[in-house]
């Protein structure tokens, strides 16, 4: 690697070093949940929540790009700056609601990844079994950087939903008129809105990112590429979000073929009728489990540096497995627990959109405390002011109560 970076030029040099922790995330945002939040969308409402997959992407980046400044200029995790900055217990509250959310992804994650595996006829168990001990092992190797290679292979299987977005052929003026005809008062379309806030700004995303960087050890010098790698992966994770409502709406929508899907199995089914049975399934296939298994990746790799930061066990994954036992073994059982849980449990895919739902619910206190460290910890140069922060506090406000006042109000649908 860095031989190859020999021959480029200096500032391209910095950028490929820098690239990894940003797309990471994003790649891991579109997850199993993310996904069928999306195809939901599509479903009952066409191309209504087509806008707000837009609207969101600088909305996110403008959150994630905090995570990098605190990661960058502070050189410590998320975790370990709340616990500095406000006290153990606020430290606990935070890792609590990180614990929650970790919970909530990685029942989404595996079971979407086992219900592609029934869909090739392979049993529950050993499709997560499978996954399980792959999710262990990339982890295991004792190096960042190999694990955030893995992930993004991983991760670019996600692309295919661009395939499945083209391949349902789309009216691009039906798709502007809808977009642009919003439905504030209905409580379902509310309740989707929620999700979809929900399913772009997880508490996960921000323990892993600010996590990854101080792992990384980027420095200050490292930091526009930081947020050009963030700024990609934004659109990266919207555009395929947009992708699978797209299709939603393009096909079974538009079919009137259904008007509720709660499940990768009832996703696919769905769709590939309508794009081909054995590609379709395939692409889309590929899709779910490049989404899954890196946002799986992620969620727990979060709660294990999270936990970490705020007990002061070993955290990094520059360090060996036999010096680093409570790291390693958080991310196993994060990972190995969740399966087990899918194995017993197999109708909780069921919960996807509410988990998107709960994230919404816990975005005051996950954007209270990234705006509040950036504004007590970050040096002069960097920390958010002026017209900059001002626009940052309206965003979050508004994103929050968005969020809020959608997830409550929607739960009152039959």
């Amino acid at each position: 690697m860095k031989h190859a970076l020999r021959h480029l030029s200096p500032g391209l040099a910095r950028f490929v070093a820098v690239l990894g922790p940003g797309l990471v995330v994003m790649l891991a945002d579109t997850d199993v949940g993310s996904v069928i939040t999306a195809g939901q969308s599509g479903v009952q409402w066409g191309y209504g929540l087509l806008l707000l997959q837009v609207v969101l992407i600088p909305i996110l980046f403008m959150v994630q790009d905090l995570t990098v400044r605190l990661g960058i200029f502070t050189g410590r995790g998320h975790g370990e700056l709340i616990r500095e900055t406000f006290g153990p217990f606020w430290a606990w509250v935070s890792v609590a609601g990180l614990a929650v959310a970790t919970l909530g992804a990685l029942l989404t994650e595996l079971s979407g990844v086992a219900g592609v595996g029934e869909l090739y006829g392979v049993p529950r168990p050993v499709s997560l079994t499978v996954a399980g001990l792959g999710l262990v092992a990339i982890v295991m190797t004792g190096s960042y950087r190999r694990v955030e290679r893995a992930a993004i292979v991983v991760g670019l299987f996600e692309f295919a939903f661009f395939g499945v977005a083209w391949a349902a052929h789309p009216d691009p003026s039906a798709a502007a008129r809808a977009a642009l005809n919003v439905p504030w008062r209905e409580k379902g379309y509310l309740y989707l809105v929620a999700a979809n806030i929900g399913a772009v700004i997880m508490p996960w995303m921000i323990f892993y990112q600010q996590s990854a960087i101080a792992d990384k050890r980027l420095r200050p010098e490292h930091f526009n590429s930081a947020r050009i790698d963030t700024a990609l992966g934004a659109i990266v994770t919207q555009l395929v979000m947009a992708a699978v409502l797209v299709a939603a709406a393009a096909t079974i929508k538009r079919a009137g073929a259904a008007t509720s899907l709660d499940t990768v199995g009832q996703l696919s089914a769905a769709l590939t009728p309508f794009l081909g049975r054995a590609v379709g399934r395939l692409v889309f296939g590929l899709g779910i489990l490049g989404a899954g298994l890196v946002a799986a990746i992620v969620s727990s790799l979060a709660l294990a540096w999270g936990l970490g930061e705020v007990t002061g066990y070993k955290h990094s994954l520059e360090h060996p497995p036999a010096e680093a036992r409570w790291f390693y073994g958080v991310y196993a059982a994060c990972v190995l627990g969740g399966a087990v849980l899918v194995g017993v449990a197999p109708n909780l895919v069921s919960l996807n959109v509410g988990v998107q739902v709960m994230n919404a619910l816990l975005l005051p206190v996950v954007l209270g405390f990234l705006i509040a460290l950036a504004r007590r910890t970050l040096p002069p140069s960097v920390r958010p002011k002026g017209l900059y922060f001002a626009l940052v506090l309206v965003v979050a406000i508004i994103t929050c109560a968005l969020g809020v006042f959608g997830g409550v109000t929607g739960l009152g649908v039959g």
